[in-house]
């Protein structure tokens, strides 16, 4: 379950809200209003760590059942009550439909002056205007198509969302036929997707290449049934509308961001279990653990309208982080995102009298190499997946393996 300590602040209010009224889950509802907020406040606030200044930008992927995991419902009730709080963001700065690094980079490109060696038609202006506003909230409803795009020969998606969430100042692409430059980009990303969906397409694109761990991964379900639907009116959600309003208000105001003594304090606690070794695919999908807590305590603490994040705001943070951290372990469990080793792994698993180095070779039926096992077997020890063992026969000594580690075995 999400740690209390996350439901602070006015994200704790718009689920308390609207979680009786939804059959959307509560997780859902609040990881999808804090992405949304730090989009619509903008890159102007910022909390700087040594030469990098992370800004409240953030992605987050929903994961659950294809129909009963109400993953668009909760995103439904998020752009309700930022419609209520007339911001124009909400009208004008939501798209979908992503298909490649630069038709994202197009829609937040700087103006330019288009080229007159006969590609401009005629009577087109000569500069294209650009957009002015660089932010921009991408929601896909089907993050596996997504996915499934940056498989695709050149595509260049995967390279410009890592790009897009380092908060760069300026991103330039050198296509031929479109190039443009981007200032300031400000790109958050909620993604909606099923668990296998996700295993089968994040090891496909290599997770390892640091897409999957610019996420924050978190499971969700249908945490109610609601036959007639909910019964909250536009008037009962207007309140928190306008106090919606009035927070973003304040938090364009922020600049530099510090921490006060109680969070710094709680932080250097905290900063070794965040950036300790990680292996295997959860390891590689939860590695930036101390950027997503830092960006999400900024987030609570814009929302109060501050620029000094408190202990509260920090302790939030690291509650929907240990959520998400377990999320991932329950979405990606052992996987080391090495196609052998896992297959491997799942045959020690489902033989407790552990198998020699030919019955190994036998899973792939002998289609593998004797290098390339050696490889997967030494990567699974090496994350104390599996351990081996030799034993005397009659002739040739054998290798045998097991899943985990075993006392009394290397």
């Amino acid at each position: 379950a999400l740690g209390d300590a996350a439901f602070y602040g006015l994200a704790g209010r718009f689920v308390a809200l609207h979680a009786p009224h939804t059959e959307a889950d509560p997780v859902a509802l609040l990881t999808q209003f804090l992405v949304a907020f730090g989009n619509a406040v903008g890159r102007e606030a910022y909390y700087r760590v040594g030469p990098v200044a992370h800004r409240p930008v953030k992605s987050v992927g929903l994961v659950g059942e294809s129909s009963v995991g109400r993953k668009g419902t909760s995103f439904a009730e998020v752009r309700f009550l930022f419609d209520l709080a007339r911001d124009p963001w909400a009208d004008e700065r939501i798209v979908s439909g992503l298909s490649s690094g630069e038709g994202l980079l197009w829609e937040v490109r700087d103006a330019s002056e288009k080229p007159a060696d006969g590609k401009r038609k005629r009577g087109e202006p000569k500069v294209d205007p650009g957009v002015a506003d660089k932010r921009l909230l991408v929601v896909e409803s089907e993050l596996g198509r997504a996915l499934k795009t940056m498989q695709r020969d050149g595509n260049s998606l995967s390279g410009t969302l890592r790009e897009l969430w380092d908060c760069p100042a300026k991103i330039r692409t050198l296509t031929k036929h479109a190039p443009c430059k981007v200032s300031g980009p400000h790109v958050s990303l909620i993604g909606h997707v099923t668990k296998p969906e996700l295993l089968r397409l994040l090891d496909e694109i290599d997770a390892m290449n640091g897409l999957g761990n610019r996420f924050l991964w978190v499971m969700v379900r249908r945490a109610r049934l609601l036959p007639d639907g909910g019964s909250l009116s536009a008037e009962d959600r207007q309140p928190l509308a306008d106090e919606l309003a009035e927070a973003l208000q304040r938090a364009r105001c922020v600049r530099g961001m510090t921490r006060n003594a109680e969070a710094a304090e709680l932080w250097a606690v905290v900063y070794g279990d965040l950036t300790g070794d990680r292996q295997g695919l959860l390891g590689a999908v939860t590695r930036r653990a101390e950027a997503h807590v830092l960006r999400l305590s900024m987030l609570y603490a814009l929302l109060d309208g501050v620029a000094v994040i408190g202990k509260k705001h920090l302790l939030a943070a690291l509650a929907v982080w240990d959520y998400a951290e377990a999320s991932a372990r329950c979405i990606f469990g052992s996987s080391l995102g090495d196609p052998e080793a896992d297959e491997i792994l799942r045959a020690l698993t489902a033989a407790p009298e552990g198998l020699t180095r030919s019955a190994i070779r036998d899973i792939f039926n002998r289609n593998v190499s004797a290098a390339r096992i050696t490889r997967a077997l030494t990567a699974l020890a090496r994350a104390g997946l599996a351990c081996g063992r030799k034993e005397t026969t009659g002739g040739r000594p054998t290798e045998r393996w097991f899943a985990g580690k075993r006392e009394g075995r290397p």
